[in-house]
């Protein structure tokens, strides 16, 4: 490991959806008030501009203009709650230019999904997060999610990443707990974070460090409690909030995220129900199920 890792990547952060009005703009009030609610409700860091942001579909101007909204409501807060900003993609100058927009917008650290679609090779993916860590002085996760880009960054690929200057952890949404142990066991001291809700407590009884979170958009104390009990060793109070709010884990990815959670967050009166195509609303079938769990947790 090349860069140690800043002692505010740890714990329990929430991948933040991005609401939208119903002329499918960016409804920036409904977003100041999701952020304010996720720092009251104790979470420990934000990341805004990801995967359940609906990024693929935002320009760089308003990707730009999540994280800074997110920065100033994270900076304004009794409490200063870190700002870790999403700035992924496949052609690495454009990822370049908007990590320094992030970077201007006040964002205190970097997620950068691994190249989709194109998919690099180890010394492509060396190469890639170099030239991202040289032009723009970040700390740097490295976002592993085969499921979406279409390959893997193994261990041993993952161990090449870890010496790139900046780079200082990984959220790992591989689904693969040997895989994570592998990581944990080869790279002591790097950051390794699970990238599902539902993985988050054998994760840490491993010795990960923590969680970036769908669910901690609809309950972030309790995924936040989650993963500080299983940080200080409590596995039997973190084992009973994942057992009570494992039907929620599971009900937000009935459909692609984050059509289930942005659904579920208009049903608790926290934003509208509006996303940009080619998302559409959850099927009738899914919505009964999203509705049974958000019942069984207390939140409707």
């Amino acid at each position: 490991m090349s860069t140690p890792p800043p002692a505010w990547l740890r714990g329990c952060g929430t991948a933040l959806i991005t609401p939208f009005t119903a002329d499918r703009a960016l409804d920036e009030n409904a977003l100041r008030l999701l952020v304010r609610f996720q720092i009251q409700e104790g979470i420990d860091f934000l990341v805004p501009g990801g995967t359940t942001g609906e990024t693929p579909t935002l320009s760089v101007a308003e990707h730009a203009r999540v994280v800074a909204i997110t920065v100033e409501e994270a900076r304004r807060a009794p409490r200063r709650v870190a700002v870790l900003a999403g700035a992924g993609g496949n052609h690495t100058a454009h990822v370049i230019d908007l990590a320094h927009r992030l970077a201007e917008a006040g964002a205190d650290g970097l997620l950068s999904v691994s190249p989709y679609y194109n998919k690099p090779n180890p010394a492509g993916l060396v190469a890639h997060y170099t030239a991202i860590t040289q032009a723009v002085p970040l700390p740097l996760v490295v976002y592993n999610v085969p499921g979406r880009t279409g390959s893997n960054i193994t261990p041993a690929t993952l161990a090449l990443l870890a010496r790139i200057p900046g780079v200082v952890g990984v959220k790992e949404a591989s689904g693969n707990i040997l895989q994570m142990a592998e990581i944990l066991a080869a790279l002591p001291g790097f950051r390794v974070l699970s990238g599902d809700d539902a993985l988050t407590l054998p994760l840490l009884a491993l010795g990960g460090h923590g969680l970036i979170s769908v669910a901690s958009n609809e309950i972030p104390r309790a995924m936040a409690d989650l993963v500080r009990h299983g940080l200080q060793g409590d596995f039997a109070a973190a084992r009973e909030l994942h057992f009570k709010y494992l039907d929620l884990m599971q009900a937000n990815f009935i459909e692609s995220n984050p059509i289930p959670v942005k659904a579920a967050l208009a049903r608790m009166g926290l934003c509208q129900e509006v996303y940009r195509l080619p998302l559409e609303p959850l099927a009738e079938a899914s919505r009964r199920q999203l509705e049974k769990a958000l019942e069984k947790a207390g939140l409707i």
